[in-house]
Formats: structure tokens, C-alpha cells, sequence
């Protein structure tokens, strides 16, 4: 539950969010590869600022996410709102984003939550999409229905990036 898809040397390399939260009592990794190239990638990423690509009658209130690139989206600035309850704690282009969780109500359901998702070049046309979940300040129970919950929904987040940026690489 841990872990879903990423490789050893991805689990133990270091990540802005482990600076945000190194007390983590909790540490999950979701990886993929994607056919498109990193900077689209990257600019699917950037899209989590208004919407957050999993199954969006839970996570966004029953609307749909966008399905087509916002633009402006990819004009990132620290402390800029990211899927409505974090908030852009460091990114750099082409490379990273790196958010905490900042809304108060969510907070008592998920403890403090530090993120990074992180896009790696596998050559020209092919991406390795990592993202690595930081929860500390949950009791036994919550850790773990929260490693559940969180594969089941960063599973079906990551998924459909990647497809929307392989989409729009073939075309």
C-alpha cells in the first residue's frame, strides 16, 4: 500500500517535500512512465492547480476536470493554491512541484500532508512521473486508511495525466 509502481533508488532519493515534513510518520510513493516528454508532462502537473485528476465526484465536487491545457496555468509562484486545500510550497520547471496542505478543515482529517510530484526525462519522448506523499500526525488507523485511500485516488490522478499528456503528444 506503500507503494505502487515506484523503484527503489526512487523511494530513498531526496525530495523537496521530505525538507517540508521530515517527521512523516507515513511515506508513500506512486511512479509511472509516460510517452510524452517531460515538459508536457510537467505542464499536465501545473494543471493541478484547479482541478485534482482523480475521480472528480469525490475530489472536485462532481465537476470534471479540465481535459485540455489551461493557459497560464504553468505560471507557477510560490503559495499559489493547488487542488483548493494546498498551497505551491517550491517547484521548478520541468522538474518538480512541491506542495503542503494549508486548509485547516482537511488538516483534521489528514494530518499535516507535504507532496512532491516529480518528472524525470526516460528520453526524448518518455517520462518517469513520480510522486511521493508525506502524512505526520495520524493515529495507526488513519495512517493506513490513508495509504488506501491514497492509492486508489494518486493511482487514478497519475493515470490520467499521463494519459492526457500522451494524448497530446501523439497529436
Amino acid at each position: 500500500m506503500t507503494s505502487w509502481g515506484a523503484m527503489a533508488t526512487e523511494r530513498s532519493q531526496p525530495l523537496p517535500c521530505d525538507e517540508l515534513l521530515p517527521d512523516a510518520d507515513l511515506v508513500l510513493h506512486r511512479a509511472l512512465d509516460v510517452a510524452a516528454p517531460v515538459e508536457l508532462v510537467f505542464r499536465w502537473l501545473c494543471q493541478l492547480r484547479v482541478a485534482p485528476y482523480s475521480y472528480d465526484l469525490v475530489d472536485n465536487r462532481g465537476r470534471r476536470s479540465p481535459r485540455t491545457l489551461t493557459p497560464g496555468l504553468d505560471e507557477l509562484a510560490v503559495g499559489q493554491r493547488v487542488c483548493r486545500i494546498f498551497r505551491l510550497a517550491s517547484f521548478e520547471p520541468g522538474s518538480h512541484l512541491t506542495v503542503e496542505l494549508d486548509d485547516t478543515v482537511a488538516a483534521r482529517a489528514f494530518g499535516r500532508v507535504a507532496i512532491t510530484w516529480h518528472v524525470s526525462a526516460r528520453g526524448v519522448r518518455s517520462t518517469r512521473l513520480l510522486a511521493r506523499v508525506r502524512l505526520a500526525g495520524l493515529d495507526p488507523v488513519r495512517r493506513r486508511l490513508l495509504a488506501l485511500g491514497d492509492l486508489v485516488m494518486m493511482r487514478k490522478q497519475l493515470h490520467t495525466l499521463a494519459g492526457l499528456a500522451e494524448r497530446d503528444a501523439t497529436s
